[in-house]
């Protein structure tokens, strides 16, 4: 056994579902997922219903989540197509950031006008980052506004080649950004939809070959920032339905898969680490807690199997995958949480990280 201890792993872009979609997962089931995948906190972003786009809103979901999550956790806000600057202030110390949702969502939360974008930028003070969902041209457009406003902003699940080239010349350029990328854009394309079916619907969707292969490159170069799973999960019978949800779990398969990657020698331990521990921690200004940390045997190779998986709704586009590495224990604040079968605390031991 060749064990590896990761300190404070987090994932800064997560679905935990719940409230008004618990049917798809709970705060309790998808942080079992997390801890499951090695992970000691989660980012959870505003658009669950409903919409976390008021103070209201975020006080019944940090109060609810509070009393379930079995990790360590934090919130988004959500900038509101109708505009809700008017609460920023009022919420700047008790999350972890914002998020702007430039192309795709559900809710209240598509904001399409540059203009908006703009009062965003300008009424956004917090020290913590915009995240932002952006697509193609959309990217050079916010890229625009980080460059007049200088807000940190981390671009989230990207996964072109365009994409990449805007944020590299940003990044040459001096500008306040970070990036982040999904395993599944980084092992699956659009050539897997035919047998991945709905299960492989998610946004952004699955990209070209060509795609993929700038991801690993501006891997490669030190560009990415941040290895984020984007967890999201549905049912497999909404999958399976005829108007599919977007959205993949991911959680408990993101390790393994860039454990894989190491093997296969697309990067280096020395590469992934701070992917997925140190550099989230450090945009987000969240401080890993004493005595937290994960233990992986990265030379175990494994199958993805469905029936192993913590996350309520069951699945992976990744079952059946053979990857490497195997999470045997996971320790948050000085409490082994997990024993690499079962998870070890009660509903309600998670912490909010950005109350720290």
């Amino acid at each position: 056994m060749s064990l590896l201890r990761i300190n404070g792993m987090i994932d800064p872009h997560v679905h935990l579902r719940d409230l008004d979609w618990e049917h798809k997962g709970t705060f309790t089931s998808e942080t079992a997922a997390a801890i499951a995948g090695g992970y000691w906190a989660v980012l959870d972003m505003p658009n669950t219903m409903p919409s976390t786009i008021d103070s209201s809103t975020l006080a019944m979901k940090k109060n609810t989540i509070r009393n379930k999550a079995l990790s360590d956790w934090g919130l988004y806000f959500g900038a509101a197509a109708s505009d809700n600057t008017e609460f920023y202030r009022s919420i700047w110390g008790s999350v972890c950031g914002i998020k702007i949702y430039n192309n795709a969502t559900t809710g209240n939360l598509l904001i399409e006008e540059q203009a908006l974008r703009e009062k965003i930028y300008q009424a956004w003070h917090c020290k913590r980052p915009i995240a932002v969902h952006a697509e193609g041209e959309t990217v050079a457009q916010i890229l625009e506004l980080v460059k007049k406003y200088r807000r940190f902003t981390h671009f989230t699940h990207i996964s072109t080649a365009e994409e990449i080239h805007y944020l590299r010349q940003a990044k040459a350029d001096g500008l306040p950004i970070s990036i982040g990328v999904t395993p599944h854009h980084l092992y699956l394309t659009e050539d897997d939809i035919p047998s991945l079916g709905s299960l492989g619907l998610m946004k952004p969707e699955l990209k070209t070959k060509h795609d993929q292969a700038a991801l690993w490159q501006a891997i490669a170069e030190g560009l990415v920032d941040v290895i984020e799973s984007d967890h999201a999960p549905h049912t497999l019978e909404e999958k399976m339905s005829d108007s599919p949800p977007y959205g993949v779990p991911g959680l408990e398969t993101t390790l393994s898969l860039m454990l894989l990657a190491v093997r296969e020698e697309r990067l280096s331990l020395e590469q992934l680490i701070p992917m997925i521990s140190e550099n989230p921690r450090s945009i987000f200004g969240i401080k890993c807690p004493p005595d937290t940390y994960t233990l992986v045997d990265i030379n175990i190779s494994h199958t993805i199997r469905n029936d192993e998986l913590f996350t309520q709704c069951g699945w992976t586009p990744f079952n059946g995958m053979q990857v490497m590495g195997r999470v045997r224990e996971v320790w948050i604040r000085g409490v082994q949480v997990f024993d690499g079968e079962q998870i070890l605390v009660e509903a309600g031991f998670g912490q909010n990280i950005i109350a720290m």
